[in-house]
């Protein structure tokens, strides 16, 4: 409660500084984004400076040239003395208004059953499974399977999945890289980047996976194998996104699902769930 407490009482950055951090981060100079946005350089650099106050249109406007999150347009506009313009739904997607969103993902995670199939959070913690998800990682974790589970842990951390998964040190550092592609906005936030910082100092981590090559061709999806007491799981696994969401939580949220690469893995899956 002290940190949260702490955390609301934190000073917020001036919209005009915010908006000059994602122009940096997309590597745009003034120039190029009141030309795309419409509006004069001379403007642009007094918003950045604050000298002027951005109206609520002003910040749509260049959040949209910029494809700035939804998250993180609600906090330009919280910066900038306006409510915030999208919702968010809790990680439960409880609500009358999001059960076709529910319904979906239902189906989606129901349809790949006896597979793997989990939905991840902004933060690549599991909002839901489905039964081969749950198998799974209850024959591999036994009682731990239960508690809250985030995918950089559990891939990551000695006492999760990895003494189980038999190609981690190529599975490990795919999910790496993939992380920061596939980041919200594709820039890293400051949960996230506590998040990484936290698994990439477990031990026998490589350091040079702290500076993973962007540049580097990376797969559509990531081969992982599983192995314990005899019975093995090669699977490769894709990550599928909502389209054009206006809802926070509905931008954030992915389904990873794990498809089999052989017959052992598809028997032994069917064999979990008997």
């Amino acid at each position: 409660m002290i940190a949260t407490k702490a955390a609301r009482s934190r000073p917020r950055p001036p919209a005009g500084t915010l908006l000059r951090r994602w122009r940096e981060a997309r590597q745009l100079s003034q120039l190029a984004l009141s030309v795309e946005a419409g509006v004069s350089s001379r403007h642009l650099c007094f918003i950045e400076t604050g000298r002027a106050q951005p109206s609520r249109d002003m910040i749509h406007r260049l959040a949209d040239v910029m494809n700035v999150p939804l998250r993180e347009r609600n906090a330009l506009l919280l910066s900038a003395g306006f409510a915030p313009a999208f919702p968010e739904t809790g990680l439960d997607l409880a609500g009358a208004e999001l059960a076709p969103v529910r319904m979906a993902l239902d189906a989606m995670l129901g349809q790949h059953d006896p597979f793997p199939a989990v939905v991840m959070g902004r933060h690549w913690d599991v909002i839901r499974a489905n039964g081969g998800a749950s198998r799974l990682f209850g024959f591999l974790l036994g009682p731990r399977a239960h508690e809250p589970a985030n995918v950089l842990r559990l891939m990551f951390s000695p006492n999760g999945l990895r003494p189980y998964v038999t190609n981690w040190p190529s599975a490990a550092e795919a999910l790496i890289r993939r992380v920061y592609r596939e980041v919200v906005g594709g820039v890293v936030d400051e949960r996230t980047r506590a998040l990484l910082d936290e698994v990439l100092h477990y031990p026998e981590v490589p350091k040079e996976w702290r500076r993973p090559s962007v540049e580097a061709p990376l797969l559509p999806v990531i081969p992982v194998a599983f192995e314990k007491d005899g019975r093995r799981f090669n699977y490769f696994s894709a990550v599928t996104t909502l389209g054009t969401p206006q809802d926070v939580l509905l931008q954030e949220i992915r389904v990873e699902s794990f498809f089999p690469l052989d017959d052992e893995t598809r028997a032994n899956a069917r064999v979990l769930g008997q």
